[in-house]
């Protein structure tokens, strides 16, 4: 299928608290369009205020999807979500929509626009529960040294801080003998991805971070975390290893004070931010970055009406 033949997929892209949610329900209800989220924090049922979730009414004037289809104990990986996101974007055309892909999550971005294969590895808990054990001894930013010596593409892409990932990594490599990113093979993108990214000053967006915390804060977010585990699940599942979740559930099991965990969500948050970077870079040329302002939307849809008209002449 030439690049021509091949349907459009609008991409809306950019940092953590930057606008993305209502800016893309507006640019969705200018073209008829529905949302396909690719944000890997939403998936999770009962996550709702520590991931910034769209609330109900606002999704309720545009569909959403690829929110709220699992619990927090049925964890989706990267392969999953492709072979999903794939099915709602192609149901999305086959009703004459105009399918709106958003998020955060670079990789899943990246899955998506790139058309990575990416071959499906059942877990070998043996390996896993010796790197985990390796880790225990070494230290979390240790093993991702040696990720790095061995896969350095693949430590590029993974904050050392993410212990299930780098054990992941390895995890792949030592069962396969090939390298994490040699195996995300780029195929041809079954789609015509119009990428257009939001940014805003750093300092501005950090104060929006902050002002988001706060707000998580008062809506109940300690509160929703007691509630999960009160309901059984595991404080070692890899879905409470995201931002926010941690830190409040260190905070409920004593051990930090409840200003620390919001010093630390701040904190790990910005530093989210800074590596999010590296996967929406300002000097992409697939990228059409937009400043944050009072007319953003009125630009973006300008400018996605005119790449629509281009691609039907």
């Amino acid at each position: 299928m030439t690049s021509a033949q091949k349907k459009p997929l609008i991409v809306i892209v950019g940092p953590t608290a930057v606008g993305k949610t209502s800016v893309s329900i507006a640019l969705a209800q200018n073209f008829d369009g529905e949302i396909v989220s690719a944000d890997s924090r939403l998936f999770y049922r009962g996550m709702d205020i520590g991931t910034a979730k769209p609330t109900t009414e606002e999704m309720q004037d545009v569909p959403h999807h690829l929110i709220d289809v699992a619990d927090p104990d049925e964890i989706w990986n990267l392969a999953i979500f492709q072979h999903r996101a794939y099915q709602e974007i192609n149901q999305i055309h086959d009703r004459n929509r105009l399918p709106f892909l958003v998020g955060g999550s670079g990789q899943y971005i990246r899955a998506i626009i790139e058309g990575w294969h990416i071959p499906p590895q059942k877990p070998d808990y043996e390996i896993r529960e010796a790197l985990t054990l390796w880790a225990d001894k070494i230290g979390a930013e240790a093993l991702h040294e040696r990720l790095e010596a061995i896969d350095p593409g693949a430590a590029e892409k993974i904050d050392y801080r993410n212990l299930r990932r780098t054990v992941r990594a390895l995890e792949v490599i030592f069962k396969t003998g090939e390298r994490f990113s040699d195996l995300r093979q780029k195929q041809t993108c079954p789609y015509h991805p119009i990428i257009l990214g939001i940014e805003r000053p750093r300092k501005e967006l950090y104060d929006r971070i902050d002002q988001r915390i706060e707000k998580m804060l008062a809506d109940g977010l300690v509160l929703e975390v007691d509630g999960l585990l009160t309901a059984g699940y595991s404080p070692e599942l890899p879905t409470f290893s995201g931002i926010g979740y941690q830190e409040i559930i260190q905070y409920l099991q004593d051990a930090i004070s409840l200003e620390e965990a919001i010093m630390l969500i701040k904190r790990n948050t910005r530093t989210f931010v800074r590596r999010q970077a590296n996967w929406f870079k300002p000097d992409d040329p697939r990228i059409s970055w937009f400043s944050a302002s009072e007319n953003l939307v009125d630009q973006m849809t300008a400018t996605i009406r005119r790449r629509l008209d281009e691609l039907q002449n």
